[in-house]
């Protein structure tokens, strides 16, 4: 069953298919380690913004395909290195090399397709990350669905091979962490290096819908979270430390019971089933999130219910901690849904999205692609482009003057997967027409991948995405 034929983007959203990452209602902590913070804001709050607006300064893009002939691109990636190259996730377990010149490498940089559950779309391949000083260490890690743990995720260090700087070391493999799920989707999948130093890694709320086993505001599970932890040390029962400034470091220590002399504050930072690796947490799905190469600040795109999709903001000063709303919101609205259609009085849960679009109109299945920081094209400085897998819309938003503005930059017949970025800035993103129900991705049409460049600047000859009035 494709998402372009056969099921309207109201249909998919009603079904459930591809849902994703929101929060709200007025339901309690039910244990120990949930967190619930509410105010007297209104449900549809003007800090976020929704489609309709325009960007100052006359920002108009278009993508020009890079290359194509790929199986489910999933992911891409550049390296650090000045090679020029681009590394393609295919999500059965392939990672292929677009050279400088343009070029798909016949032989691929990794093959772990023995390894990898890909039967089912949200599983396989998810991504490939380098290590801050890759030109130096030659390490990169990998994150993939494992076939042999019931799809856990993994997350996996290599080495660059000796002499080939275009093959994977296999037998180089370090497993880094493994996350376990209940069900076979929302399981996340990013890993992105933050200007930390720190791997932080999105974690999905293990599956199912609507978070059937409560984990978005419970501390007690690696699940709907952003995790951060160093991977340049270990200790003698993980190949990882947590970073001493993580927020829940030191909240599930034993404490001894003080019933007086104890501030509010003071009980209120004990959270004795917390995870330490916990960076942020209500989180739904959060395929793809990325960070500002200039300011530090983190995006991330949360794949919504069936009713709305959410782009979240972490600015770079922040101590970690936040609780993006799930499963007590989606979007700035509660959820259920059906509490803000009865009229139903609810608090705001935690802290609500930048910008959010609807699936009736807009799409069913965010994506986050990153922030422009190339010299090529300065009117796309500091703006963050996101797109949506099943309508091919294509956004971009930024703060104007306290306020932030969500600009629809293009409506393609594209199905966005992901996006990255190379070393000077420039976006890109993958396209694959991956299907629920059809297992065999090597059956779907060629994906392929793109880059953002300003409207006015297309390469001559180059071929540029198909715009699509839907």
């Amino acid at each position: 069953m494709s998402i372009r034929t056969g099921l309207t983007l109201s249909a998919l959203a009603a079904l459930g298919i591809l849902a994703g990452g929101c929060s709200s209602g007025p339901s309690s902590p039910s244990r120990p380690g949930d967190v619930m913070l509410s105010s007297s804001l209104p449900a549809q709050a003007p800090a976020c913004a929704h489609t309709g607006g325009t960007l100052a300064g006359n920002v108009a893009i278009e993508l020009v395909q890079v290359a194509t002939g790929f199986v489910d691109p999933i992911d891409v990636a550049c390296p650090n290195d000045g090679s020029g190259r681009i590394f393609v996730c295919e999500r059965p377990g392939i990672i292929k090399i677009i050279d400088k010149d343009g070029k798909v490498m016949d032989e691929p940089f990794y093959n772990n397709m023995a390894n990898t559950a890909f039967q089912f779309l949200e599983c396989g391949l998810y991504d490939i990350e380098f290590h801050p000083k890759f030109k130096e260490n030659g390490l990169l890690y990998i994150s993939y669905a494992d076939m042999w743990f019931n799809g856990a995720t993994f997350i996996v260090e290599y080495k660059v091979a000796a002499g080939d700087p275009n093959k994977c070391d296999m037998a180089s493999a370090r497993p880094i962490l493994r996350i376990d799920f209940p069900y076979a989707n929302h399981h996340g999948g990013k890993i992105v290096f933050g200007p930390d130093g720190y791997l932080y890694v999105g974690v999905g709320d293990g599956g199912w819908e609507g978070d059937v086993l409560d984990v978005g505001p419970y501390l007690g599970t690696w699940m709907g979270k952003m995790l951060r932890i160093d991977v340049s040390s270990k200790t003698t029962t993980t190949n990882y430390t947590v970073p001493a400034s993580n927020p829940f470091v030191k909240a599930m220590q034993p404490k001894l019971m003080v019933l007086f002399g104890v501030s509010e504050q003071g009980f209120s930072e004990i959270k004795q089933h917390a995870k330490p690796e916990i960076w942020a947490y209500g989180l739904r799905n959060p395929w793809t999130f990325s960070f500002d190469r200039k300011t530090g600040d983190m995006y991330i795109a949360d794949i919504g219910q069936n009713i709305w999709e959410e782009v979240n903001f972490q600015p770079a000063s922040s101590k970690g901690g936040e609780d993006y709303g799930w499963n007590k919101m989606c979007g700035v609205h509660p959820f259920p849904i059906e509490l803000e259609e009865k009229g139903v009085k609810t608090p705001v849960v935690g802290v609500l999205p930048i910008a959010e679009y609807d699936h009736k109109t807009n799409g069913i299945c965010v994506i986050g692609m990153g922030v422009s920081r190339s010299a090529d094209a300065p009117s796309l400085e500091g703006v963050y482009f996101f797109g949506d897998w099943g309508s091919g819309r294509l956004w971009g938003t930024k703060r104007e003057d306290g306020k932030w503005v969500m600009q629809e930059m293009m409506n393609t017949s594209l199905n966005f997967t992901s996006g990255g970025e190379d070393s000077k800035g420039t976006i890109y993103v993958t396209s694959a027409t991956s299907q629920y129900g059809t297992w065999n991705p090597f059956a779907s049409a060629p994906g392929s991948v793109w880059k953002i460049v300003e409207k006015g600047k297309v390469p001559q000859g180059a071929k540029t995405a198909p715009r699509d009035a839907k």
